[in-house]
């Protein structure tokens, strides 16, 4: 299909005279059609929750979450990956960014990389990709070059992939073994698909990396755990982590904290359990660091 019929590409009628509204009306608009994204994501829960459990498998033996894409999809897709790292205490090579163009590319438009298939799979070949990992590929309007490159090169390397698109019917969704396509309609200006495809993609991206990061762990009830306290608003964070799990005052969390070097889910084991640090350890290694599996009967 032509770039200029997707819908992506149309003009959307209530917003032909956006340029001549109040303010407040103009305002008003956009919200209204906002309001339209989360149905749209909605309808693909069931594709959003195939992804999560094939992901969460792999993650679990060791593979990464790669997220790759060009323009806004590609930068999307690098937020998604370095949120992770603070967030849920992972290595910063299990979650992975790719954007057509390079690191400069998140700032600056580099013209061309996204037409090029051959530098997707150039990008991914360099990461050494694996069947433990899962390539996620991102474009609003379903068809970018650079992404069907990396799709092609994650099914030859017998990666799991999955294609994250706003069309129906998207070209990436023929090159991913599961295809999620939330369909938001004609944008508010049209063509700008940063707007409703982008928090689309990004209500996506936040679903699925956070239940992986939930199957992993790394959340106990609805709290991070592996939040990693490096700097003070961040131990306060975490010592807050603890009251609210254990009900451990401010004063013998901080304590706790320093005992185990501000390991938070290991405290949390700790005082919960009554053990010592050493058979607190035991037990987060034999439920493979999953505390709430280590609290599940207690």
């Amino acid at each position: 299909m032509e770039i200029k019929n997707l819908v992506t590409e149309r003009r959307n009628p209530a917003t032909t005279h956006i340029d001549t509204m109040s303010t407040l009306d103009m305002v008003k608009t956009i919200n209204n059609e906002d309001k339209k994204v989360a149905v749209a994501v909605g309808t693909q829960d069931k594709q959003v929750a195939q992804v999560i459990d094939e992901a969460s498998k792999r993650y679990a033996q060791g593979g990464r979450l790669i997220y790759v894409g060009a323009g806004t999809s590609g930068r999307l897709g690098v937020l998604d990956a370095a949120e992770l790292v603070p967030t849920y205490g992972i290595k910063p090579e299990r979650a992975v960014g790719l954007i057509a163009g390079g690191k400069g590319a998140m700032y600056r438009a580099v013209e061309g990389a996204e037409d090029s298939a051959e530098l997707g799979e150039k990008d991914l070949r360099a990461l050494n990709l694996n069947q433990n990992d899962t390539v996620l590929g991102l474009a609003a309007s379903g068809r970018t070059p650079y992404v069907i490159g990396c799709l092609d090169y994650a099914k030859n390397a017998g990666a799991f992939s999955a294609s994250i698109a706003c069309v129906p019917d998207s070209e990436i969704g023929k090159h991913a073994m599961v295809a999620i396509e939330a369909v938001v309609g004609p944008e508010v200006i049209t063509g700008s698909t940063r707007m409703k495809a982008g928090t689309a993609q990004k209500m996506i991206l936040n679903t699925i990396s956070t239940g992986v990061m939930i199957r992993q762990g790394k959340v106990y009830q609805n709290v991070m755990i592996d939040v990693q306290p490096t700097n003070s608003k961040l131990v306060d964070r975490a010592c807050r982590i603890i009251n609210i799990i254990t009900g451990a005052s401010k004063e013998k969390a901080l304590e706790a904290l320093k005992k185990t070097n501000n390991d938070v889910s290991l405290t949390i084991v700790m005082l919960k359990t009554g053990k010592n640090r050493e058979d607190s350890q035991k037990l987060l290694a034999q439920e493979h660091g999953n505390v709430s599996q280590v609290l599940k009967e207690r």
